[in-house]
């Protein structure tokens, strides 16, 4: 519980909006679900330093190892707090919306369930970068600037949309709530997008998705075996310019 008192620091003082730098790269991991070998497989391909960092959320569940998952990711945030972000995926956030499967957390005694769920709540939210592109774990909040990420509180209305939102190839905007999961297709897409005057979303939380999406300006990854048998992260050159997924590398682990 020590490490998590101390990273616990290192969270609180960052904002919901990550500012990535403007030089390097940068690689995004998508959902891990307790696969530990890809999560250490993350680490040994793209060390730090020459690399930044950012994991797309839902550290634990499905997979056999959720503790140790979140473990190592800590403990690597804790070395290279400047290198590497953690973003809150729907997962981290049991506590304000329930949901089944939970191994996780259905593991855990009261007080560990309330430590963890403490820990995660003061996780970032999104991730983005001077070169046109968003990084998040689901959908797009609806608000009037990007920068008011940091003012959403954790399991509010914008926090479900980011972290339980999901994407569909339909025209539409907002298309309801399914089963406690926010569906958006293209225009509403287009309408954030443009209002956040960025040009491509990364994103993971939709193992079944289609990995582009709405004219190759969203791409959805996924770095868990729980689910599919590929696992795939996405690379992208800070200071390049992005237009569309062309722009962007995916490649396996």
């Amino acid at each position: 519980m020590e490490l998590i008192r101390k990273v616990a620091g290192i969270f609180e003082k960052e904002p919901r909006l990550i500012q990535l730098p403007p030089r390097g790269k940068a690689v995004f991991v998508g959902d891990t679900h307790g696969d530990l070998d890809a999560t250490e497989k993350v680490f040994s391909r793209f060390p730090n330093g020459p690399y930044t960092l950012v994991f797309l959320g839902d550290y634990v569940d499905r997979g056999d190892f959720s503790r140790e998952n979140v473990d190592t990711l800590l403990q690597m945030k804790w070395e290279h707090p400047q290198e590497i972000f953690l973003l809150a995926g729907n997962h981290e956030g049991y506590l304000p919306k329930p949901f089944s499967p939970a191994n996780f957390w259905e593991s855990l005694s009261t007080r560990e369930r309330e430590t963890y769920g403490l820990l995660f709540s003061k996780l970032p939210l999104a991730a983005t970068s001077t070169n046109g592109v968003l990084a998040l774990h689901g959908g797009l909040p609806e608000l009037e600037t990007l920068e008011e990420i940091d003012q959403i509180e954790w399991g509010d209305d914008q926090w479900d949309r980011i972290v339980w939102g999901d994407f569909v190839e339909r025209e539409e905007g907002f298309l309801g709530d399914w089963v406690g999961r926010p569906q958006f297709g293209r225009r509403y897409f287009d309408q954030m997008m443009g209002r956040y005057q960025k040009q491509v979303l990364i994103r993971s939380h939709q193992p079944y998705a289609p990995l582009f999406m709405f004219q190759k300006r969203c791409v959805t990854i996924f770095t868990s075996s729980a689910y599919v048998p590929d696992r795939n992260v996405a690379i992208l050159d800070l200071e390049k310019e992005v237009r569309t997924t062309d722009n962007i590398i995916l490649e396996e682990i």
